[in-house]
């Protein structure tokens, strides 16, 4: 069975003036060659989503929307951050369009794995996350961070597809009951493998980057990870939990020792111990209300219920709808 359906790739943009003419290149040649092989129908697009630029990326999507049928573009009012510029492209496109890809603007993902995905699809696959087998093409820095990025999720019960970014394939009805989901913190990497749509996995190698930089730092990844973390497990909670426990025992073991050393009058007076059990014990106790204060940071946000993003322009032709 051919999948010869309206096809949306999208691709959100942060300061990419450097590759887009590039990427818009390679996602050309791919979409003709796919449109020759009868995988995909000619009205099939890729979607950009500026996410509050502050270079030319959005002056140069709105030149290439005017030279090439298959470049549309989204303008958001303000930065909001990759995953809710992934999710504003998306629901945006999958009432455009039969099934969507979610891909970085730079494509140092593995576009030979966009047919693999397809295929997969025309298998009975709803969900087809691509996998990186290898990724030589990262600094250092950036892989070790990313191995323990994942290993930390996966210790705290966050569940996700290891080594898999946000380069995905989804069918429409996926993306409906994605819709559905309101909740302000949004960790799609979380979200997805919680649908329970029929998935599998395509191999993903990921090449250099050929022009500008990543714009996904160490801090960035950080901060994702934590995000990830709190919105999808209550590990955190229940290890501070524990940690009193263990605080708890610890004091009555030095309650003992200090009646122990007054009664035996080997009692020493010292400000050495003392200053370090105050600073260590409040150390954890800074620590654990900070970690509770996420928490609830995270519920005050959703009780607010704002909007995720505001769009300032969309380049679609109505002809193409």
């Amino acid at each position: 069975m051919l999948f010869r359906s309206k096809l949306a790739i999208v691709s959100p943009c942060y300061n990419e003036e450097e590759v887009l003419e590039e990427s818009t290149t390679r996602l050309t040649a791919l979409f003709d060659d796919l449109v020759a092989k009868k995988k995909i129908s000619a009205d099939s697009f890729v979607l950009f989503v500026n996410d509050g630029s502050k270079d030319r990326t959005w002056s140069i999507i709105k030149q290439l929307h005017r030279t090439n049928p298959y470049i549309k573009g989204m303008n958001l009012a303000r930065n909001v951050g990759h995953q809710y510029a992934i999710m504003a492209g998306m629901m945006t496109a999958k009432d455009w369009s039969d099934a969507v890809i979610t891909i970085d603007a730079d494509l140092q993902d593995d576009l030979n794995a966009i047919e693999e995905m397809i295929d997969a699809y025309t298998q009975g696959y709803d969900v087809v996350y691509g996998v990186k087998v290898s990724r030589q093409a990262d600094p250092m820095l950036k892989r070790l961070s990313a191995t323990a990025f994942y290993k930390l999720q996966h210790r705290m019960g966050v569940e996700t597809i290891y080594n898999h970014a946000d380069f995905r394939f989804l069918s429409r009805r996926v993306l409906e009951q994605l819709s559905r989901y309101q909740e302000r913190n949004v960790y799609l990497r979380g979200i997805i493998p919680l649908l329970g749509f029929p998935s599998t996995t395509v191999d993903d190698v990921i090449r250099e980057r050929t022009a500008g930089t990543s714009k996904y730092t160490v801090r960035k990844m950080f901060s994702l990870a934590l995000d990830g973390i709190t919105s999808f497990s209550v590990k955190p909670i229940y290890g501070i939990v524990y940690l009193g426990i263990i605080f708890v025992f610890i004091s009555i073991l030095i309650g003992i020792y200090v009646l122990y050393s007054l009664i035996s009058g080997t009692a020493e007076h010292g400000w050495a111990s003392l200053m370090l059990s105050v600073w260590f014990v409040g150390g954890i106790v800074l620590m654990s209300i900070g970690a509770v204060g996420l928490y609830i940071g995270k519920i005050y946000k959703e009780v607010k219920r704002r909007p995720l993003y505001n769009v300032e322009e969309v380049l679609y032709d109505d002809q193409d709808k």
